[in-house]
């Protein structure tokens, strides 16, 4: 198993397949995508995500979620999916996605074996939601999530990042977008990268806020799961839907990490926010797992406590663009 010095056990895989996105949202890539012309040329190729995901599933990895940049971008998207669906091992396949592509190619992905869905939407505004992205694609991102629920995938959740001036002003509107929807909403308190800090200080909102506000609307918290990520996830008996809140800023945050994430060119990411990170692409050569799976477990023997997020200290990650958040 994959086990730190902090008995912390790692069974989530967040796997980026291309750092590209067409997106421009204004707290990651207001000036849109920085990647070189040749980053797509970069990217991890089929054998190489089999390879690492197989290392990945024999030490205890149960769950994969594919992201980018954008993962869409990649028209061999449904192969991914299908071979990490398809690792002894790998329980859940999830894609987080900006949803550009969803009404398209949704029916091949879930052919291919998607479990989970989570699709940024940041405003339910068609205004709004343009004037964060740079995109006028809302009705047919919610449009492309109808067809979700329609086609049957099993966990179905928006992400939206909490902005002040931007979006902090709609809960009432996310609430009611859940009451008869199968949706579960994420909040993601704003979180400072190496090229947002003016952005971050001028509209970060403290979530506990947020949750002040569900509880006494009689929101109560569910239990965790065993996979679950890090979100604290809340139930009101008069909704189909539930409320989720990622919040870096608590206390005590990083204590039930349990996800690892691996770059679009083959990098392990220990943290989201770690000063440095190790490449193991030149162990993904050849048809052999144990070199992959020993980097990993010595790797994640030296794994830190926690980000170093509230001494203002994002690491190396300079947008969210380049590992998917």
């Amino acid at each position: 198993m994959l086990t730190d010095s902090y008995q912390r056990r790692f069974t989530y895989l967040r796997l980026s397949v291309t750092e590209v996105c067409n997106f421009r949202c204004n707290y990651c890539l207001p000036d849109g995508t920085d990647c070189g012309p040749d980053a797509r040329a970069q990217d991890l190729t089929l054998d190489e995500i089999r390879r690492l995901v197989a290392a990945f599933a024999r030490l205890g990895t149960r769950k994969v979620r594919i992201t980018g940049g954008e993962p869409s971008l990649r028209k061999d998207l449904p192969d991914i999916i299908r071979l990490c669906k398809a690792t002894p091992g790998i329980e859940t396949v999830a894609l987080t996605t900006n949803g550009y592509r969803l009404s398209q190619d949704l029916p091949a992905w879930k052919a291919a074996g998607l479990d989970a869905l989570n699709v940024s939407v940041d405003s339910l505004d068609a205004a709004r939601f343009e004037m964060i992205t740079g995109h006028d694609k809302l009705t047919k991102i919610l449009d492309g999530l109808a067809l979700a629920d329609e086609l049957g995938i099993e966990s179905i959740k928006i992400n939206s990042v909490l902005m002040r001036e931007y979006n902090d002003d709609a809960l009432d509107d996310f609430i009611a977008f859940v009451r008869d929807r199968r949706i579960t909403l994420r909040m993601i308190e704003l979180m400072q990268t190496g090229d947002n800090q003016a952005f971050f200080e001028r509209h970060h909102v403290d979530g506990d806020t947020v949750i002040a506000r569900l509880t006494a609307q009689g929101w109560q918290e569910k239990i965790r799961s065993r996979h679950a990520g890090p979100a604290r996830e809340f139930w009101h008996p008069g909704y189909a839907g539930s409320i989720g809140m990622i919040m870096p800023y608590s206390k005590d945050f990083c204590a039930s990490c349990n996800r690892l994430r691996v770059s679009s060119d083959g990098k392990l990411f220990l943290c989201l926010f770690a000063d440095a990170h190790q490449s193991l692409r030149h162990l993904l050569q050849a048809d052999e797992p144990e070199p992959v799976m020993a980097f990993l477990q010595e790797a994640v023997a030296g794994k830190s406590a926690t980000h170093g997020l509230h001494q203002g200290n994002p690491g190396a990650t300079r947008q969210l663009a380049m590992i998917g958040g």
